[in-house]
This record gives C-alpha cells, structure tokens and sequence, in this order.
C-alpha cells in the first residue's frame, strides 16, 4: 500500500471513530477551539487597533509636530505616571513664534474652545457635548484635515474674529437634513451666532480621533468668547521636507526657547510632540496585552491537549480488541501508531481551524467599530495551525505508542 493510500486510510477511520465517540470528541474540539481562539481572535484585535492608529496618525504626517505646554500621557490600566507640564503657551508666545520660526514650513496655532457646547439651526441642534477650536487659516494643513464644501477661514476672518464657523460633517448632517446646503446658514454656537462658510470632509469617528463632531471658529473668536485664565495655545508646524524633520525641530526649539526666556543650562519649559507619538506610545503598550493573549491561549491549549490525550487514552482502551484485529491480519506497530495520530491530528486540526474562523470574527469586530480595513492575520492563522498540530502530537503519541505495543493475542482476548 503506497503512503497515500494509508494516509487517506488512517484519515478516513479517524473521521469513522470520531463519529462513534461524537460527544467527547466535540467537547475536546471546542476546548483547542477556545484556545485558538482566545490567541487569534486578541492579537487580531491588536493588529486591527494598531492598523487603526497608524492610518489615523499617517494623515497628520510623518513631517508634523507640535510644541505644547505639556508632554503626551497615555493612560491604561493602574499606570498613572503623570505626564510633565509646564506654564501654558499664552497668545503672544504663539503669535511670537509663528514670526519668527524662517525654516520652511506650515505653522498654524490653535486653542481648546469649550468641549460642551450645543449648537442649533432652526429646531435641530447637538447634544451639548460639542467640541469648539479657535484656529487660523492654516489649520488643516498641520492637521491632516480636507475642506468638503466651502473653505477655511481667510487672515482676514482670523485676525477679526468674525462670527463665521466651519462645521465637522457630523455635526453638519446632524443640523441639516435632507441634504439642505449648509453654507451660507446662520447657526448658534452657544449663545453666539454664526455663518456656516464650510464643511470637513468626513474623517470616520472611531475612538474621538475625527474631526467629524467638533466645529471651528476663528482664533481670536475663541479668544472672545470662550476666554478663560491663563489660556492655552498650541503650535503645529508642517515640515515642507519630511527628512528636515530633525533640523526644523531643532531650529523650532532654539526659537521658542528665546521666546519663553528658557535660560542656557536649564530645560526647556515646553514639549515638542511629533505627530506620531502617541500612535507609537499606544502600539507599544499594546505589547503588554499581546503577552497576555498569548499567555491564556497557552494554558487554554494545554488543558485542551490533556483532554485530547485522555480521550485518545480512553478510545486506545476501548478499541484494544480492534487492535488486535488489525494486528492479527498483518498489521505493523507503526501503522497502527499512526492511526492513532492521524486521529489526534484530525480532532486538533478541526478545532484550530473552527478557532482560527471565530477568533478572526471576534478580533475584527475592533475593525467594525474603528471603521479600519478587515484584517487577515496571516501570521497568527499560520501559528495557529502549527500550534494544534503540535498539540495533537504531544497529546497523541503517548496513546498511539500505548496502542501500538499492545500484544495481538491478549488484544484478541479483551472484553
């Protein structure tokens, strides 16, 4: 018999004695599905979530940064380091800096507005949990940002503070139904009211990182009417040559720090934040939980190898008179080894791959929430299947060794 033929023989009456014992075999195939699904259905989430970080903060630019009063703080979990912070950045440092900075670059400066307000045309208005931004005209270059209906602010609206705004398309479609042209429209923001001069084109609004629920108005309109002490600004600079990174950073550094009277020997009282930061902060901390996947779909998968091993133990046991059977007509040690590993081989296998199925369901369900691509997690289906291969043969050979060395005739004898 040619090694095809006994493979697809050992296979066929693998599948012959699954349906004798359906019961026991189910439940071993879902504990190594569980397994596999736990490891592929976690670390598919953390692909699809790094995925999500990347092409959100790819937007933005390899080539953007911003100096801020403050460093980045990512905060997971019981890890409640506080980030460094300094006197805020005021008005006229800002105004200061975007003078003075020559290296050649986009700097645009911005403030928080108030994160509560409620905006209203005609009987439809937001929940009053909108976003306000004071910006300038060039605020969506630094920010990765595209106008879909009108435009941004001239110098002109910006310098003024006039009473004109431009809408996330959230907000715009939630104010105007039926398609109605928002350009042009008087809205209230608050207690002010505003023209409606554009709209952002739609960014997507998973985990608050769109543009698409918050509105703009000119800088020194935020400076007006949502003022407050000691009022906060943001520079963000736009390197025009990505591999100029380094130097405009630099170059942006020496400024501000003459700008803020940063004393020579003393550190500096700002932070410089590159665009990509806190996707890396993020993509790094999601290395703690990717060792935590791995850790519970290991002892997922040897509790599941013990149960296979029972249960290749159990039918050893059950088909000694068999054995004997197929001993007494001719039958070699090896063959019936292999039986019996092909067996164990065929149940792991139909639980890796109903575990691989599921785990990519559940790991991109992160994908659906975060409106990223679907992913297929080549690397960990490929694991996977290597992974409950490997569990069938360390569970198997111990059963398949014990079938093969039982004696035909006392085998013959068994009941």
């Amino acid at each position: 018999m040619t090694n095809a033929k006994l493979i697809y023989q050992n296979i066929s009456i693998s599948f012959n004695s699954i349906r004798s014992h359906l019961l026991r075999t189910v439940l071993t195939v879902l504990i190594i599905a569980f397994g596999i699904m736990a490891l592929v259905g976690i670390l598919t989430a953390i692909d699809a979530v790094e995925y999500f970080l990347n092409q959100n903060f790819a937007m933005m630019g390899s080539n953007t940064f911003s100096i801020q009063n403050r460093d980045v703080r990512v905060h997971i979990g019981g890890n409640r380091n506080r980030a460094k912070s300094f006197e805020s950045v005021s008005y006229k440092q800002a105004l200061a800096f975007r003078d003075q900075y020559e290296f050649p670059a986009t700097v645009a400066v911005h403030t928080f507005g108030t994160a509560t307000a409620t905006l209203k045309y005609k009987s439809e208005k937001t929940n009053p949990n909108t976003q306000v931004l004071g910006t300038d005209e060039n605020y969506l270059t630094t920010a990765g940002l595209e106008i879909d209906k009108g435009r941004i602010f001239s110098p002109r609206e910006v310098h003024y503070g006039d009473h004109v705004t431009v809408l996330g398309s959230e907000i715009a479609a939630k104010l105007f139904k039926k398609n109605e042209n928002p350009l042009g429209k008087v809205i209230s923001i608050g207690a002010g009211k505003y023209r409606v001069i554009g709209v952002l084109a739609e960014r997507g609004s998973s985990m608050g990182f769109s543009g698409d629920r918050y509105c703009l108005v000119p800088l020194n309109n935020a400076r007006q009417y949502f003022s407050r002490p000691n009022m906060n600004f943001r520079i963000s600079i736009k390197v025009a040559d990505a591999q100029k990174m380094d130097v405009a950073i630099g170059e942006a550094v020496g400024v501000f720090r003459k700008i803020r009277n940063d004393k020579l020997g003393e550190e500096d009282s700002f932070k410089v934040v590159k665009s990509d930061n806190v996707a890396n902060m993020l993509i790094e901390l999601t290395s703690t939980i990717q060792y935590g996947a791995t850790i519970i779909g290991f002892i997922t998968l040897l509790s599941a190898a013990i149960g296979l091993m029972n249960i290749m133990l159990v039918s050893v046991t059950e088909r000694t008179r068999e054995i004997g059977i197929r001993k007494a007509v001719g039958a070699k040690r090896r063959t019936i080894r292999n039986q019996f590993l092909a067996e164990a081989v065929v149940i792991a296998q139909i639980g890796g791959v109903l575990g691989i199925v599921a785990g990519i369901l559940i790991g991109n369900m992160v994908s659906y929430f975060t409106d990223s691509a679907f992913i297929i997690p080549w690397l960990w289906i490929i694991l996977g299947i290597s992974l409950t291969f490997v569990v069938a043969l360390l569970s198997g050979i111990i059963p398949a060794n014990k079938a093969a060395r039982l004696d035909p005739i006392e085998s013959l004898r068994y009941e």
